[in-house]
């Protein structure tokens, strides 16, 4: 500060020169600055430096310079235009008010070969009424361009050259700012079984077949589309849109047929297809990464029906309730929320029960009543199926036992309890049920486990292993909902199926339905010819219990013997309905 009070006493009475008004340009023929006498004072500073006032016309003037200001190209007509030009008026600002220090940027040249400084002007207290200041210029280039390069290879993808993820959701960013919502989209494009490639032919294969891939993807577009690799196989493209939704999908037909001749690689020929996910700006919540999410989202389902999709709120939402399901799920398995409810089976016979089947039910502690429907599905997706099964099937075997104790040791009833195929795939089923038998002191032939056909069907080899398992440990084999999956006849011809469960789709409405009499006695009459028993689903009156007796059924279960209840209201059926 005392330095710089030496220099503005010393300048004080400067004579005026140069004068440029405020917030223009320097004319081209203004004769630099005459050295001073004092100017020495100012060159001790290593960095462009002057001392600059306002006029009373205001008209902003360089009273002294230094000679790296000179050096630096400041004090030449050429060099003060562009000064002045972008600083005229922030410097007038400054004069005319009461700061004592403020900082700008400034940016001279254009994008090609510009100069970026970082700009301080500064005076002392007493001289706010004089409008004088120190100017001094930090040339912060080098920094900036090896930010603009570090910047730059951070949203770059190294292999191909494309924009990655990041550099992607800046460019989406710019144009949510930029852009009407309806005029641009977001497309996701995902290689099917690309992994297959890096497996078999490894990965300087697979990164030179992402560059081919990128090479014609590229080659499709229009000139103002960006094409981004934002993932191991996925690419993105933004494209703006003049048609709504038409654009966007012909863009995609035009990005799938890029891909329909096959890439040499080596001595192989690859052909390479791909699923295609379209997000709207329309759609958006003006967040660039929603963008990409709500376009990878419609990229799963594009996987799924083989179809280009465009993303739709609503789908999302349900996905979104999905997981928000999946994870109390998870708290519910901890906290032992959920609870078995018990169906009673009946012998169409003499309407005594046989068994009962064991059906997972779940109330959340603020008394919302979470249907099976919409909790199995997300806990066979989410790998939950596992604990919840082996929870199901410890509970139902502990509950036995109890009932055994009541009856002194002495009980007979039976229990289904389903299994699921996610959990025969993933879990070591027959060593859990062996488990449970020994833990509860029960034997195998008081449990029939249930079965849907889709177990058969992923992986056929491994069910029957554990099917051939559960049938040495004495347990009954089931299958349920019959005759609403595949119903291939060859596997019933070769597993160890003991009982078909006639789905309730059959059953109910029966009566009044030829077709479904004609299935359902068909279904019977399978049955018997391959030594299976038969239960049928969804009975709601003796009407129809009779009609099944009668088409030679030999179970029921429905409404018409109970709904699903609660352990002690089934220990008390099972009392009165077999006494």
């Amino acid at each position: 500060m005392a330095f710089g009070r030496q220099i503005l006493s010393a300048f004080r009475s400067q004579p005026l020169s140069g004068e440029i008004p405020a917030g223009t340009c320097a004319p081209a023929d203004v004769v630099p600055l005459a050295v001073d006498p004092r100017e020495p004072i100012l060159d001790l500073l290593p960095v462009p430096t002057a001392v600059i006032a306002l006029a009373d016309d205001d008209l902003v003037r360089f009273e002294l310079v230094n000679a790296a200001f000179r050096a630096a190209g400041f004090s030449t007509a050429q060099g003060r235009a562009a000064l002045l030009d972008e600083l005229a008026e922030r410097i007038g600002a400054f004069l005319q008010s009461s700061d004592l220090r403020r900082r700008m940027a400034l940016r001279i040249g254009d994008a090609v070969d510009s100069r970026h400084y970082d700009v301080t002007l500064a005076r002392r207290p007493e001289s706010v009424g004089v409008r004088r200041c120190i100017m001094s210029l930090v040339d912060q280039t080098p920094e900036q361009r090896t930010e603009t390069s570090l910047r730059r290879e951070m949203s770059t993808d190294s292999l191909t050259g494309l924009p990655n993820r990041t550099g992607f959701a800046d460019m989406v960013e710019d144009m949510i700012v930029a852009v009407d919502r309806a005029r641009y989209a977001v497309l996701v494009v995902n290689l099917d079984r690309f992994s297959r490639v890096n497996a078999c032919m490894g990965s300087l294969s697979g990164d030179e077949l992402l560059i081919s891939v990128a090479r014609r993807l590229k080659g499709v577009l229009r000139g103002c589309d960006v094409l981004a690799r934002t993932g191991g196989d996925e690419f993105a493209v933004l494209l703006g849109l003049r048609e709504g939704t038409g654009d966007a999908l012909l863009v995609a037909g035009r990005l799938q047929q890029a891909l329909v001749q096959p890439f040499q690689l080596s001595d192989f020929s690859i052909r390479v297809e791909c699923s295609i996910g379209i997000a709207l700006g329309e759609d958006a919540d003006d967040e660039a990464e929603d963008m990409i999410r709500h376009a990878q989202f419609a990229v799963k389902r594009s996987k799924r029906t083989g179809l280009t999709e465009v993303y739709r709120p609503h789908l999302f939402d349900i996905v979104r309730s999905q997981f928000s399901i999946e994870t109390r799920l998870r708290h519910a398995l901890e906290e032992g929320q959920l609870r078995l409810a018990f169906q009673p089976i009946c012998d169409l016979s003499n309407g005594r029960i046989s068994s009962f089947e064991a059906l997972a039910r779940w109330r959340t502690p603020e008394g919302e009543e979470i249907t099976p429907t919409a909790f199995i599905p997300v806990a066979e997706e989410s790998g939950l199926i596992v604990p919840l099964g082996r929870w199901a099937m410890d509970e139902a075997a502990r509950t036995l036992a109890e009932w055994d104790r009541r009856l002194g040791g002495h009980g007979d009833a039976r229990m289904a309890v389903n299994l699921s195929a996610v959990q025969l795939q993933r879990d070591n089923v027959e060593a859990m049920v062996a488990d449970v038998l020994a833990r509860h002191g029960l034997t195998g032939d008081r449990f029939t486990l249930e079965l849907t056909e889709s177990a058969f069907i992923v992986d056929p080899d491994r069910t029957l292993h554990t099917m051939l398992a559960l049938k040495e440990l004495g347990a009954s084999i089931a299958m349920d909902d019959f005759g609403t999956g595949y119903s291939n006849l060859a596997y019933l011809q070769k597993l160890p199926i003991d009982k078909l469960k006639i789905d309730r789709s059959f059953i109910t409405g029966m009566l009044a339905d030829r077709d479904k009499v004609a299935i359902v006695r068909a279904i019977l009459s399978l049955a018997q010819a391959l030594g299976m028993r038969t239960t049928a689903e969804g009975i709601e009156t003796q009407e129809l219990e009779h009609t099944l007796v009668a088409l030679g059924c030999a179970f029921g279960q429905g409404y018409f013997y109970s709904r699903p209840v609660d352990a002690d209201a089934a220990y008390q059926l099972l009392l009165d309905r077999n006494a």
